[in-house]
Order: C-alpha cells, then sequence, then structure tokens
C-alpha cells in the first residue's frame, strides 16, 4: 500500500510502539531491533504474542517470527515525492492443514485493516480503530 509519507516515518510507524499502538496492537514490551524478542499485546481481544525480530534494515525491511513459527515480513520502498510504498507477507502456514489456511485468510484481512490503519493515521493524524472493532463481540473488559 502506498503511504504518502516519507520512509523514515513510515517504518518508524512499525518500529516505535508508541506509533504502533495506535493502528495495531494495544501494548508493546518495546521497540523492535534485530535480535530482541518483544511481546505484543491485544488487550480488547484477551490475546497476546511474543515474536522474535530475526532481521531489521532501517527503512528497507523487518522480519519478525512469532511463536506458532509463522513469519511477517515488511518491506519498504521509497518512491517519489517523499511516499512509501509498504508490503506485509505473513507466510509459514501449514498449507495441508484447513485450519492454518483460514488463519491465513484471516490474517490478510487483518494486514489490510492494519496498513488502512497506518495510512488513516499518518496521512490524516485520524485513529480509526480498525483492530479493535472488527471483533466487538469477543472484546474483553479492561
Amino acid at each position: 500500500m502506498l503511504i504518502r509519507r516519507p520512509v523514515e516515518e513510515v517504518f518508524d510507524a512499525f518500529v516505535n510502539p508508541e506509533i504502533t499502538t495506535k493502528f495495531w496492537f494495544t501494548k508493546s514490551s518495546g521497540t523492535l531491533a534485530k535480535g530482541k524478542v518483544i511481546r505484543w499485546e491485544w488487550k480488547m481481544n484477551g490475546v497476546w504474542d511474543k515474536i522474535f525480530v530475526r532481521d531489521l534494515e532501517v527503512n528497507r525491511r523487518i522480519v519478525i517470527e512469532f511463536s506458532d513459527r509463522t513469519f511477517m515480513e515488511w518491506t519498504f520502498l521509497e518512491k517519489p515525492e517523499n511516499h512509501t510504498f509498504v508490503r506485509i507477507e505473513h507466510y509459514g502456514f501449514d498449507s495441508y492443514n484447513v485450519a492454518s489456511v483460514n488463519r491465513a485468510m484471516d490474517s490478510m484481512g487483518n494486514l489490510t485493516a492494519v496498513l488502512c490503519g497506518l495510512k488513516a493515521l499518518l496521512e490524516h493524524h485520524i485513529r480509526l480503530y480498525f483492530i479493535e472493532d472488527q471483533n466487538p463481540d469477543i472484546l474483553v473488559q479492561q
């Protein structure tokens, strides 16, 4: 997705939890850095995960591993006029398992919401609450 902001700002939005918590998860144990283990929480759903930062190239690429042994990779491509194209891939699912295929499809929808939330936040300074509001029936009281 094209984000009409400089690559440095877009990249920082994913590594800096003070920004990421405005469009994705609700809490993080720290800033992303290569080799670190970080805990991400989605308090509204009562879930969390520990992720391992496998690779991080500033303003270019981030690769993390989730506790379920799936991987997520972001690539950041600098575009003219201080714009950035962000691509997110979530892979490593068991393609022979129906539950894994369903999880992969859910991930695709969630990541679309994440990118739309990021775009609204960085381009228009609007917080859309896409992730928080997509499953209102399972909200956990905080």
